[in-house]
């Protein structure tokens, strides 16, 4: 025992276990007890003391801290003390002490004990709760009004009035359910409901309370609707928006554990949390190669994360940026030191040098998140999309199909659905070849599976909308939004992934269901100037007042609206919460082989016109801003093209 406040403890313990023989004595028989033979009490007082010390140190009394003495401790003390007389009853026995002692007075001791050894300890963790015993000098503290009246608002409250160093002063809490209404926490009042915050700011003010943050306990327990009601009332009010950390997030705790934190995005977008079945997902990967394409950009580092985390046999990470291959490499190497790693730098254009990797490292999974996904920027450079976009994709599965890979999943977009753009266009034919590629195998099982996983933005991405806005902010803005009505679907990168990963698991399983494309369930898409004056409101400012929000208009090859399906698509549930299904009719591989052909031979010229004329020619429903009127002359019957007829007999051949 080499801790001073232990040490102490340990003392007070010792000196209360040797006094309460006494004390119990003289409840038992008053003035009587001074007739007793005082050696043979002082004796007997000793000997219980040295067993007491004895069963408290082995019921780990002194690793527990007084300041957060709890029921656990008072239960542990019960226990000592019990065993401790347990020992002492047969000993004074022994020695026909109960002779002349009444039987009745170990049962006075334990209760003498507890309370003394007990009360002790909280009476301590009060007066430091109340902060009679804190050192230092409590800082300034910021009046707050706290959202949800759970066991983390109680635990805030408590931490706050007992660390001197904690800016916040709890002046009030909401919470909607009734039954809390009048009550108090801690000495805090619950005011009322998310309805009232207006009057309860108010009402506050008047007794010259000026609240200026409120904390959401629990963003969980609140409807993303209702949140964000309230959100738009505290900006409002003045007011700026904080939470307070959930547990996996206790970890990173250098400002305290307990210290608010900003409200993510995520929290007010209203997305629906799916359970996960991690037991399925780690069967998939669990002892297997796998590699990872586009494994330093957001969605490719994520699965990264949450496939190491699952235990591979090896784990090749490919990306054609090195210092992102660096940085995912780095950063799994240091968390998952024993799993082994390749990082390859490749770029998915050069055919050579993915087949070189494939035929070295043999990977069982294939996850393929390379691609250029930015809309205006691959508008401006097509050849550049549809050589990574279709002409890699290819590779990727062509070397995957020739090496023995057990499955290929392809991380598709919801720009692919009735495109309008390169990029969404060039996805949209990965998708058919996957899909053909899927079909050439068959329902017993035999020949890799190739999978598609379609979904829409994610939070934070790279090129996403959300760092701009931070950009735009941290410059004093303005935020920028293409038009009033433009909407996105949004997730977050990790449900996103770990729904990939889901569906790869159970695509595998469903051996007969081939040629299918996962689409994962978005939710309602958000408008675009909903998230920047949130956003805005995060950072503690007014939308349209502190921070303008301009208009500028719609950019080469965007939509309003975003769809995850395309009408010529079947939608049908896939087995798995949070998983649709999409079925349509599939292209024959060699006429898409033909194609990539041309789109390479077209990409590898820089043939803007024909390369716009191809991808018009190959997706019904794209349309290039520029060549759309030489598409309409060359291609009779364009809905038609790929769905049984001879448009164009050097690029297409008829259906089989």
């Amino acid at each position: 025992m080499r801790n001073p406040k232990a040490i102490v403890a340990f003392v007070h313990d010792a000196a209360i276990a040797a006094a309460s023989l006494g004390v119990a004595l003289y409840l038992r028989l008053g003035d009587e007890v001074f007739a007793l033979d005082p050696f043979t009490t002082a004796v007997t007082s000793f000997v219980f003391a040295a067993i007491a010390c004895v069963t408290f140190q082995l019921f780990g009394m002194y690793r527990g801290v007084w300041r957060y003495a709890s029921t656990v401790d008072l239960l542990n003390i019960a226990k000592a003390t019990t065993v401790a007389l347990l020992i002492f009853g047969p000993l004074c026995l022994a020695i026909d002490f109960f002779d002349f002692v009444p039987r009745s007075v170990p049962f006075i001791q334990w209760c003498l004990l507890i309370v003394a050894l007990g009360g002790t300890r909280f009476a301590y963790r009060v007066l430091r709760d109340q902060g009679l015993l804190s050192p230092g000098t409590r800082v300034p503290a910021i009046p707050v009004l706290l959202v949800g009246a759970g066991d983390a608002a109680e635990q805030f409250i408590r931490a706050s009035r007992a660390d001197p160093h904690v800016p916040y002063q709890v002046v009030g809490v909401i919470d909607d359910a009734r039954d809390f209404h009048g009550c108090q926490i801690h000495g805090t009042p619950v005011l009322g409901g998310l309805a009232d915050l207006p009057a309860i700011v108010a009402r506050l003010r008047d007794r010259g309370i000026r609240a200026q943050r409120l904390i959401l306990a629990d963003p969980a327990l609140i409807d993303p609707a209702a949140k964000r009601r309230l959100f738009e009332q505290a900006g409002e009010l003045g007011l700026s928006v904080a939470r307070l950390p959930r547990l996996a997030e206790l970890q990173d705790a250098d400002d305290g554990p307990m210290r608010p934190r900003p409200v993510a995005l995520e929290d007010l977008l209203g997305r629906p949390q799916f359970a996960h079945d991690r037991a399925t997902v780690e069967q998939l990967i669990g002892g297997r190669r796998v590699l990872i394409t586009g494994a330093g950009g957001t969605i490719g580092s994520e699965l990264a994360r949450q496939i190491a985390a699952l235990r591979p046999a090896q784990l090749i990470l490919a990306d054609s940026c090195e210092f992102n291959l660096y940085a995912i490499d780095l950063e799994l190497r240091e968390r998952h030191a024993d799993l082994p790693f390749r990082a390859v730098l490749c770029d998915i254009r050069d055919r050579a040098r993915v087949m070189a990797i494939f035929a070295a490292e043999r990977p069982e999974l294939v996850f393929h998140a390379a691609a250029l996904k930015h809309v205006p920027m691959v508008e401006m450079n097509p050849s550049e999309g549809v050589l990574t976009n279709v002409v890699g994709t290819r590779n990727v599965a062509d070397a995957a199909a020739q090496y023995g890979t057990r499955a290929m999943v392809q991380v598709s977009t919801d720009k692919a659905v009735k495109p309008t753009s390169v990029m969404g266009a060039s996805k949209r034919l990965a998708e058919f070849y996957c899909q053909a590629l899927d079909l050439e195998g068959d329902g017993a099982g035999r020949g890799a599976r190739f999978m598609t996983v379609r979904f829409g933005n994610v939070l934070g991405s790279s090129g996403s909308v959300i760092p701009l806005f931070e950009r735009q902010l941290a410059r004093g803005g303005p935020l920028t939004v293409t038009h009033p009505e433009i909407r996105r679907y949004f997730m977050t990168v990790q449900e996103a992934v770990a729904l990939v990963l889901q569906a790869s698991a159970h695509g595998l399983k469903q051996t007969e269901a081939r040629g299918q494309i996962f689409v994962l369930d978005m939710g309602k898409p958000a408008r675009i100037v909903d998230v920047a004056r949130q956003m805005i409101r995060l950072a503690g400012l007014r939308p349209d007042v502190d921070v303008k929000i301009e208009f500028t208009g719609l950019r080469p090859g965007e939509k309003l609206y975003e769809e995850v399906f395309d009408e010529a698509e079947e939608r049908t549930m896939g087995g798995i919460e949070g998983i649709f299904v999409a079925t349509s009719k599939s292209i024959n591989l060699e006429v898409l082989r033909r194609l990539f052909d041309e789109l390479a031979t077209a990409s590898h010229q820089q043939d803007r016109e024909t390369l716009l004329r191809l991808l018009a020619h190959a997706v019904p429903s794209y349309r290039a801003p520029d060549a759309a009127a030489a598409a309409e002359k060359q291609i009779e019957g364009h809905s038609q093209a790929l769905w049984g007829y001879r448009a164009n007999p050097g690029i297409f051949a008829e259906q089989s």
